[in-house]
């Protein structure tokens, strides 16, 4: 477990997430706070090292969190950060939702081939299998990747068909192929919780640590909402693998960042539970108070949420 002041923090390349900023700003060290950070492939993965006891923290979608609760551990959501960060994208070639009559209709496209998503368990391929699974497609496979960046030349080299992941796939597809959005984050899946800041039980324990840094989370939201150029120029120094605009223009794919854990955060949540369940991804329903512990957001941020708010710019 963490000592006085320091954190060991797992975090994926998702570009939205706080954690780049975090890492490339003083606000971690304006509260006395020290971090080690360590990059995962995917949510499931960060889960297996928590459970190993190899980290403190970690920014996490929610199906993985239920799912390792389901499993037997003791897991909390204490913070949100951004919902409705699920995009598909495909070539030019195929309709977009709003092209077609219904979704049913819009997925019926991709009959005989396959839709790729990020590990087994991710959000993402969460979605797309309750898609298929609700509208009754049992001729389209969801093909599973390691890592969400292979996603892009999986879908150029005609490997899948559609690609669902996070609104820095859908710049990506469209900078560097010839793919386009054809479903928008807020029509898959409404206000469903991209992802959250997720702990061990254990380290509740740490309540003046996890304030300290949920402030600092708050207030990397704050930055992505208010001044998310500043933002934006932060995120591509600290990866150094993408510019400011490219950090942009995935702020606008799906501008919805906060880091309160509002009501419809937590019932879009328990909706995943029933898909989980009905999908075979977990044994039995799981309750809301073995998912959330809302007792130090709702100090650090009180008041309404920010989700709807968009950015500025």
């Amino acid at each position: 477990m963490a000592g006085s002041g320091q954190l060991r923090i797992g975090h994926l390349s998702t570009m939205y997430h706080t954690a780049f900023l975090l890492r490339g700003t003083s606000l971690l060290a304006d509260q006395g706070l020290d971090a080690t950070w360590t990059l995962f492939p995917s949510g499931p993965d960060i889960i297996s090292a928590m459970q190993h006891g190899n980290l403190d923290l970690g920014y996490i979608g929610l199906p993985p969190v239920i799912i390792g609760i389901g499993r037997g551990l003791s897991l909390a959501c204490i913070a949100g950060g951004h919902v409705e960060g699920t995009v598909m994208v495909a070539g030019t070639d195929v309709r977009t939702l709003g092209e077609c009559r219904s979704m049913k209709e819009f997925l019926n496209q991709f009959s005989g081939n396959a839709i790729g998503t990020p590990p087994k368990g991710s959000i993402h391929d969460v979605i797309v299998s309750e898609l298929l699974r609700e509208h009754g497609i049992a001729d389209i496979a969801v093909k599973n990747y390691a890592w969400a960046d292979f996603l892009p030349d999986a879908l150029r080299e005609g490997e899948i068909a559609a690609a669902a992941g996070t609104p820095a796939l859908a710049v990506t597809a469209r900078r560097y192929g010839s793919a386009r959005i054809v479903v928008p984050s807020d029509r898959l899946w409404p206000f469903n919780p991209s992802y959250g800041i997720v702990v061990m039980r254990e380290m509740l324990e740490k309540k003046d640590l996890l304030t300290k840094f949920l402030y600092t989370h708050e207030a990397a939201c704050e930055l992505i909402r208010h001044d998310p150029r500043a933002a934006a120029r932060v995120v591509a120094g600290t990866t150094g693998m993408v510019d400011p605009d490219f950090v942009m223009e995935t702020y606008r794919v799906s501008p919805k960042y906060c880091a309160a854990l509002p009501a419809e955060y937590v019932a879009s949540t328990l909706k995943f539970v029933r898909t989980l369940q009905v999908l075979g991804y977990i044994s039995r329903p799981i309750a809301e108070d073995e998912i959330f512990d809302r007792s130090l957001i709702a100090a650090v941020h009180p008041g309404p949420h920010h989700y709807d708010a968009g950015i500025r710019g």
